[in-house]
């Protein structure tokens, strides 16, 4: 008799392999003419020293870490706070919030402002509603629990960040302006989303008084086995009179972060993603360490740094609690005060 999950396994690494893919298809090469990013086909990292597993790395990877997510899941309930979402619905507008939903999901009130930063509510970060990693903890704020949602940013187009279905219920519910990186817009066109701009590294948009300018990233962006890098992948910069806030979605640690604090900082605050970051082999240029993720915070110049992209799903082989110690750590051994280094519970809001 054939178990089975013993079916299963293939199409399980299959999903988790659509979450960390290799580069296929796509030009290695910056177009004459074009910015150093753009190559033949889509998008390519411009770090010299940017390079990606050989494919038997990546696929004992993919293998083990699919038959893992069937056979033997690892827990964890990260700290939660409980969060009713009144004080959201009903802010103070001359105080600046931001409330931390869980992975790369923020909620920011700013100037009148509410928007969502990579928003999932779904159980898996997977093509797959069986296979894939499954959410640790619920989310830390129920999505009928948000306020109106004026403004989405999205980072790239990695399961894990952009969910379908939570970013349809949002169209229906509350009819955001999406803002994306370049190949997304008809991503959403073909998924009956219209009200979308896509932007390139470093063009901005003005919408109900912000400005929000799409920066560069060190990443990869993969739905199918079909569109490797056919999408470009970002970080973004909110700037209002008041604050400037920097979203890091998902990046390998290189020189863009000091680049970004020079030419739009210095900023408020700062979220960069934490987790992911084991094995070395696979993560080591598309995520940031929690060191990195500190060095990151300084070289953007912020006054606050938060990590995200930890506790949620289980991407990596780190110890699901081991993130936030080791960036309070670093933080530490920095000589930066533990209020200046936040890691949220599940709904935490807090002013900044």
């Amino acid at each position: 008799m054939v178990h089975s999950h013993t079916v299963r396994l293939p199409l399980a690494a299959l999903a988790l392999a659509l979450v960390l893919p290799a580069c296929a298809g796509v030009g290695t090469e910056p177009l004459p003419g074009r910015p150093a990013h753009h190559a033949e086909g889509g998008f390519r990292n411009t770090n010299p020293e940017f390079k990606r597993p050989d494919g038997w790395t990546r696929f004992t990877f993919f293998v083990r870490r699919g038959w893992a997510t069937l056979t033997a899941p690892r827990t964890y309930e990260a700290p939660r706070r409980d969060n009713d979402g009144s004080a959201l619905r009903a802010p103070d507008p001359g105080a600046p919030t931001i409330t931390w939903v869980g992975h790369a999901t923020l909620l920011v009130q700013l100037a009148g402002v509410n928007l969502l930063t990579d928003p999932h509510w779904g159980e898996r970060a997977s093509p797959l509603s069986w296979a894939g990693p499954r959410r640790l903890s619920p989310p830390g704020l129920a999505f009928e629990r948000l306020p109106p949602i004026h403004l989405v940013l999205i980072s790239h187009d990695h399961f894990d960040h952009l969910d379908l279905d939570t970013v349809k219920r949002l169209a229906a519910a509350h009819d955001p302006l999406f803002l994306v990186p370049l190949g997304l817009k008809q991503w959403f066109a073909d998924n009956g989303m219209t009200r979308v701009e896509e932007l390139d590294w470093w063009q901005g948009a003005e919408h109900r008084g912000l400005r929000l300018v799409c920066v560069p990233a060190q990443h990869f962006a993969q739905r199918s086995l079909w569109d490797a890098n056919r999408r470009l992948w970002a970080s973004w910069a909110l700037i209002a009179p008041e604050r400037r806030f920097y979203f890091g979605g998902d990046s390998g640690y290189f020189s863009g972060f000091r680049e970004a604090g020079e030419r739009l900082g210095p900023f408020d605050l700062a979220a960069i993603a934490i987790g992911a970051y084991l094995p070395q082999e696979i993560m080591r240029f598309t995520h940031t360490t929690p060191e990195q993720a500190v060095q990151a915070f300084e070289d953007l110049r912020a006054r606050q740094l938060l990590g995200i992209h930890w506790g949620t799903f289980d991407l990596g082989d780190e110890p699901l609690d081991e993130p936030p110690r080791r960036m309070r750590a670093e933080a530490q051994r920095r000589g930066i005060p533990p209020d200046r280094a936040w890691i949220f519970d599940l709904g935490e809001t807090r002013r900044w």
